[in-house]
């Protein structure tokens, strides 16, 4: 009777630690959705911005991520909360300038008080 307890107490600590692999793996995947939706709307913001296409936009976004050394996600939730709140980290303001630029992108197109 013992050695099935022992072996009840085994698999259900197996069993436990199997949801708890699968509960962290659900986390990662709404938050690996939730970045991506936020890159996505970043790259909108940059196509309404500096008038340029999906894929150099996405090529903005990596530039700035790296030169201003801030994690993508991080680049694009600032890009997206810029139209309501006005505001845009100035090294972020400045490095998207630098990548505008770069490209080509009429100056009169780029920045205003608002974005908008």
């Amino acid at each position: 009777m013992l050695p099935a307890r022992r072996r009840a107490q085994g698999a259900a600590r197996e069993e436990a630690a199997r949801v708890a692999d699968l509960e962290a793996r659900i986390e990662q995947l709404r938050e690996a959705v939730t970045a991506h939706a936020e890159v996505d709307q970043a790259i909108g913001v940059v196509i309404v911005v500096g008038g340029c296409s999906p894929a150099e936009a996405w090529d903005v976004l990596r530039e700035i991520s790296m030169r201003t050394n801030t994690k993508l996600r991080l680049v694009a939730r600032r890009l997206i909360d810029w139209p309501r709140s006005h505001e845009l980290d100035p090294l972020i303001r400045a490095e998207l300038e630098r990548q505008l630029a770069r490209r080509g992108r009429p100056a009169a197109r780029r920045f205003t008080s608002q974005p908008y």
